[in-house]
């Protein structure tokens, strides 16, 4: 007896797909290979400060102003400058130091330094913008603290003129005042050099 076996159509056509798709192909899929970039460092730069700031190794060396009768320390290596009257500046590409004295009968206070100088540098710096006044201890003393904004000194070559800002300290001691005028760009960080220099002062 022969016997016949029947095959469900769903059967056959689902295993004739199965095997088209193998045909279609000899070799199994695969991705393309990937390319990964070497590991590489960034590079490494050298450190800078911005425009102003003075170096951290600054060197400090005491400076006897005899027009005003105190010591003060100044970085080393500053270009100084004597003005007519015996004003005393050092400078050092965008920065300033500036020292003067005068004969006083009483200490300043923050409204005296308001109402006597403010004017006068309203007048005469270009572009001036009042910070505040303050009365701030150093070593020497308590001093009052004027700070503004303004245009610096011109430069030859460019023509052009950075913005400022400047931190003007008064002393005072047995009738005579001490004045010193910090300034370079807005912007730069010279909180500690300034400490330095204006912690230094000494009366002789």
């Amino acid at each position: 007896m022969r016997l016949t076996y029947t095959v469900p159509l769903v059967s056959l056509v689902m295993t004739g797909a199965a095997l088209a798709g193998c045909g279609a192909s000899s070799h199994p899929a695969t991705s393309p290979p990937s390319t990964v970039a070497p590991a590489t460092s960034a590079p490494t730069q050298a450190e800078s400060n911005p425009a102003g700031d003075i170096p951290d190794n600054q060197v400090y060396v005491a400076y006897r102003y005899d027009h005003g009768g105190f010591t003060v320390k100044v970085p080393e290596g500053w270009s100084r400058t004597q003005t007519a009257n015996g004003d005393v500046s050092f400078t050092d590409k965008l920065n300033r130091i500036e020292l003067s004295g005068a004969h006083a009968t009483t200490a300043p206070t923050p409204q005296s330094v308001d109402a006597a100088v403010v004017p006068s540098l309203r007048a005469h710096v270009h572009g001036f913008t009042l910070g505040h006044v303050s009365t701030v201890s150093r070593a020497a003393g308590p001093a009052v603290l004027l700070t503004y904004q303004g245009d610096g000194p011109v430069d030859p070559v460019t023509g052009k003129a950075a913005h400022d800002s400047f931190e003007r300290y008064v002393f005072f001691k047995d009738g005579r005042e001490a004045v010193l005028t910090l300034s370079g760009p807005t912007g730069a960080d010279n909180v500690d050099p300034w400490r330095t220099v204006t912690d230094s002062l000494r009366w002789q």
